[in-house]
């Protein structure tokens, strides 16, 4: 099992879009990359400084990095600063996150792939996992929970089919 933490905006979005591919074992929705107290959501929505983010745990020989990257750059504007869809705010800002520096070459080549393709550098961070809070349960698949719920990642992205 490998592990990857993605910050693509609002977190609801993209632990659903996530949890449809195969490979993918778990997922869990919080906040990352600030500073060590773990937050509340009301604090992450007042600058606390972490990012809403998605732990992906999954099989390596089912699906690789290159390939949940590759459907990451699907749903995120990688040009946005601090913004995806409606949502503004720090909290919103795109990352990949990784724990084992082996990731680094996969995250890298992806990450400029797309840059090239868009003739422009990503507002898309790239480091090591600082930190990782996991959210309050009620945000832990939240979209399957409330499906009307607001999501910048468009409902036919959630039935692509591949589980």
């Amino acid at each position: 099992m490998k592990t990857i933490y993605l910050a693509g905006g609002c977190f609801w979005g993209m632990q659903r879009f996530f949890d449809q591919f195969e490979g993918v074992l778990s997922t869990e929705v919080g906040y990352a990359n600030g500073p060590d107290a773990a937050p509340s959501y009301q604090e992450v929505c007042h600058d606390s400084g972490h990012a809403e983010t998605l732990r992906i745990d999954y099989d390596e020989s089912v699906v690789s990095l290159g390939e949940l990257l590759d459907d990451y750059f699907l749903v995120i504007d990688p040009l946005s600063v601090n913004r995806q869809g409606g949502d503004t705010g720090i909290q919103y800002r795109t990352g990949i996150y990784y724990i084992d520096p082996a990731d680094l070459p996969a995250i890298r080549e992806r990450w400029d792939r797309e840059a090239e393709k868009l003739g422009q550098p990503l507002a898309v961070e790239v480091g090591p996992l600082k930190n990782f809070f996991s959210a309050e349960e009620y945000h832990q698949k939240y979209l399957e929970k409330n499906p009307g719920g607001y999501c910048h990642i468009g409902p036919e992205y959630f039935t692509l089919g591949k589980k």
